[in-house]
């Protein structure tokens, strides 16, 4: 089996599975073209057999990634109308995404053993 190593990242309230070489397209994030970015809002690592979950976050997790510019998404048609009163009013909107090149995968200090100790959650008493 192969050291397969991936990450989960949160960027823009959206989770993304990430990998090394990988390219994936992100909400706007306002950096430009060429940039290196850190995405520090990591869920997930896992390399190979090895997997730590975060509570919510991997502590000392990031992804590091460069820009490869932004994009448009494809258009989307707002229509209203209001019948008898002859109203109608047609609009468009085009999302602006970035587009993202994975490089690497920092794992940080609690992924070295595979293992993390999250919050522990008591349960309510009744009284």
């Amino acid at each position: 089996m192969a050291n397969l190593t991936y990450a989960v990242v949160q960027s823009g309230g959206k989770q993304y599975k990430v990998s090394p070489g990988q390219e994936v397209v992100v909400d706007k994030l306002g950096v430009g073209e060429g940039d290196s970015v850190e995405l520090e809002q990591v869920l997930l690592v896992a390399e190979g057999d090895r997997v730590v979950t975060g509570s919510p976050f991997v502590e000392g997790a990031k992804v590091i990634a460069k820009s490869l510019g932004e994009e448009k998404g494809k258009k989307i048609i707002v229509f209203k109308y209001k019948p008898k009163v002859r109203y109608s009013k047609k609009t468009g909107h085009r999302q602006v995404y970035t587009k993202l090149a994975i490089e690497n995968i920092v794992t940080g200090q609690g992924a070295g053993d595979g293992t993390q100790k999250g919050r522990r959650h008591r349960p309510k008493q009744q009284g």
